[in-house]
């Protein structure tokens, strides 16, 4: 019903924020990555929205990004999963991070949010697969087993997450696993 909101940041208080559209206000709740990249009280600002309805309450969720509230509307699709928990998981990680998270089955990533228990973690990855990482271009097929097997051979060899995501990065799509693997260790050694 209200898919946009667009007006004057009147008031900050993390998660809520107050926009000011024309003399009304609307309370809105956003993830923290959202919250961060705000302007200051008094400036314009425009947020896509979700708007829930519940027997008690009319809610509004905003975000920066279209990307976002395409995550947070996948999420809230999940048994279990309320809005709350979602609005938990955007603030948490960012939709890249949830997105690469999902594609590569890594529910220990998930588990690091607030709120998210192991079995959660492996809703989210058994519902969300092939749904998120295909939006935000990340590989599929035998590229995305292949890029999972490096990486998993990667992090076994003791490279933490960042370094072995940065050296799938750099890698061609089409690579092997034995060859990527190489390519990434040459990539690491520098």
């Amino acid at each position: 019903m209200i898919g946009k909101l667009t007006g004057i940041l009147s008031d900050k208080n993390p998660p809520q924020v107050l926009v000011d559209c024309g003399g009304v206000g609307y309370e809105v709740q956003v993830p923290m990555s959202t919250f961060y990249n705000l302007p200051a009280t008094g400036e314009k600002v425009s947020l896509l929205t979700h708007f829930v309805v519940r027997e008690d309450a009319q809610i509004l969720y905003g975000f920066e990004s279209q990307a976002e509230r395409s995550a947070f509307r996948e999420l809230v699709k999940i048994s279990g999963v309320g809005p709350r928990t979602a609005l938990s998981v955007l603030s948490g990680m960012s939709v890249g991070e949830l997105a690469q998270a999902i594609t590569l089955q890594e529910a220990g990533r998930l588990t690091k949010v607030p709120g998210i228990g192991k079995k959660t973690a492996e809703r989210l990855l058994l519902e969300l697969k092939g749904k998120l990482g295909a939006d935000i271009g990340m590989p599929s097929g035998a590229a995305n087993e292949a890029q999972s097997d490096i990486l998993q051979a990667l992090l076994a060899l003791g490279y933490n997450d960042k370094e072995a995501a940065l050296a799938l990065k750099a890698l061609p799509a089409d690579v092997g696993v034995s060859e990527g693997i190489k390519l990434a260790l040459k990539a690491l050694a520098r």
